[in-house]
């Protein structure tokens, strides 16, 4: 019997050591890399060598030619305005700051710079898009179109990545650049492609190129965020200002905001190929704005979703007036968006205590806590509503040994420990309530038996807002006793649903064609 223990004892740990293993490599190599690239140089482009008059007189002739009706000259063109910018950049001249005097063939004397409001390209560096390759996972799913124009990044910063503070000035934009003429003056021009999608040259409007990925793969190959998702839900504590909620692209209010919520273990980066993917359909990429919220994993969910609502209420002052939004969740992200557009009012509270939050005791940082955590109501922002794998009723994965060993390996911060203790003490209608026996975490709080998880499920979702599940089934075609190998179908199906997609995925359901295709179908039908 002792060696029966032994050898079982043995088995689980090496599995468990397997599995920390493959969670460990999963993030040791990173979903994008970047190297440099050397451009494909058109037959009548000038050497990369060349000075700043000999790109200027390539890109005129260019123009001209283009002017007669030749297509062929707009790759020339293309390839000499990037070389142009490179150039300039390489050399510290800045026509963005001054005027330049330069002599070409036609006689060219000034070359100036020009930029939306509120963007400074003086102060930033400028990458042609050309030069820049990049490899790794999300890589295949950047996204370009064909036209007029050399696409660029403007870094401002690379260390102002995913932080709240960035918000208004996103530290990596992509422009594209095109150069006119106007008298005797060379006017070098960035557009926003995300404002403009056609530009006026050599006689016609012509469509703008753009590089819609460039700015974030470089992003994600800078800032390695990734890197982040084991790291957080180990130790949240030690993370706790990266709970931020972002934007992919400058804010515009006249976009329908999508705010994209990622699961545990796991980082905004999981989103990528659903963003590039919606990015491709021209009228969504012209009616939507896609922002991200970033949090550490390893809070007890009803926690981060605090951390959520108060996010959205800076946003809110920040940009007071914006459109209101889609709400998207993956995983756990599921659960923090279910609570998005949950009225609870203090009934989760009563449940827990006995009495009303006026009526109970204690005070402090702990009641503070306990109050946006279990004391909400549906946001009024958020009008449609798209979860993916969501463990709704839990997941059993968190009442097995691999649960029961990573809630031991999650550090549960201090302030959440002692809420615990004070709530315990506290509580005088439920001896349970809605804490839990040992200090609370994210592992704890997906348990299909944890208090908050039965209690929650018990509340309808606001009747105003449409939600859709989308749910794998590892291909196997055996719904309703189907599972994406982490969520079982009886967790993740929700009742009064607007509509419900099956596809043939794993947990990744918000990776997998299908299901990005169907948050595409119902992206256009938000938008009737």
């Amino acid at each position: 019997m002792i060696r029966q223990q032994k050898i079982r004892s043995t088995t689980l740990l090496r599995s468990f050591g397997l599995l920390l293993g493959v969670v460990f490599l999963s993030h040791c190599s990173a979903p994008v890399s970047v190297h440099t690239a050397k451009p494909i140089a058109p037959a009548l482009a000038p050497d990369t060598s060349a000075g700043i008059e000999h790109h200027l007189t390539a890109i005129r002739k260019s123009q001209e030619l283009m002017l007669r009706g030749d297509a062929s000259a707009v790759p020339t063109y293309n390839y000499s305005v990037a070389r142009l910018v490179e150039k300039l950049g390489t050399s510290g001249a800045n026509p963005w700051r001054n005027s330049l005097t330069i002599s070409d063939a036609a006689g060219i004397t000034s070359l100036k710079g020009r930029a939306p409001a509120g963007i400074a390209p003086q102060n930033a560096q400028i990458f042609p898009a050309d030069t820049l390759a990049f490899e790794g996972k999300y890589a295949e799913h950047q996204f370009k179109t064909e036209g007029i124009g050399a696409p660029i990044v403007l870094v401002t910063s690379f260390d102002g990545i995913g932080h709240k503070e960035m918000r208004a000035q996103i530290p990596l934009r992509n422009f594209t650049a095109v150069v006119s003429f106007e008298g005797n003056s060379a006017i070098l021009e960035l557009l926003d492609p995300y404002q403009v999608d056609t530009v006026s040259l050599a006689g016609k409007t012509r469509p703008l190129a753009a590089d819609f990925g460039a700015a974030m793969m470089l992003g994600l190959s800078k800032a390695r965020i990734d890197k982040l998702g084991l790291a957080r839900l180990l130790h949240p504590s030690r993370y706790n200002d990266t709970a931020n909620l972002n934007f992919t692209q400058p804010y515009d209010p006249k976009r329908i905001p999508v705010l994209m919520v990622h699961g545990l273990d796991s980082t905004p980066a999981t989103f990528a190929p659903m963003y590039f993917q919606l990015l491709q359909d021209p009228q969504l990429r012209k009616r939507y704005q896609f922002w991200v919220f970033s949090y550490p994993s390893g809070y007890p969910y009803p926690y981060s979703a605090s951390l959520l609502r108060r996010e959205l209420d800076e946003v809110k002052q920040e940009f007071p007036g914006h459109k209101n939004m889609v709400i998207i969740g993956h995983s756990m992200g599921s659960l923090i968006s279910r609570l998005m557009v949950t009225d609870a009012g203090d009934k989760l509270w009563i449940k827990a205590f006995g009495r009303s939050p006026a009526q109970t005791s204690f005070t402090g940082n702990s009641k503070e806590l306990l109050l946006n955590s279990l004391v909400f109501e549906d946001r009024k922002e958020i009008d449609r509503a798209i979860f993916f794998s969501g463990p709704h009723r839990g997941s059993v994965l968190a009442t097995n040994w691999v649960g029961s060993i990573a809630t031991r390996l999650i550090k549960a911060p201090g302030l959440i420990a002692d809420v615990r203790n004070v709530a315990i003490s506290a509580a005088t209608a439920d001896v349970a309530g809605l804490a839990m026996q040992n200090a609370p975490n994210s592992i704890g709080t997906l348990s299909p038996t944890n208090p908050f998880v039965v209690e929650i499920n018990k509340l309808p979702i606001a009747p105003r807002v449409p939600f859709h599940s989308i749910v794998g089934d590892r291909g196997k075609g055996d719904t309703p006793n189907s599972s994406d190998g982490v969520v079982a179908y009886w967790s993740s199906h929700l009742h009064g649903a607007d509509s419900e997609k099956i596809v043939p995925s794993g947990h990744g359901s918000h990776e997998h064609p299908e299901g990005i295709a169907e948050a595409r179908r119902i992206l256009h039908l938000h938008l009737k």
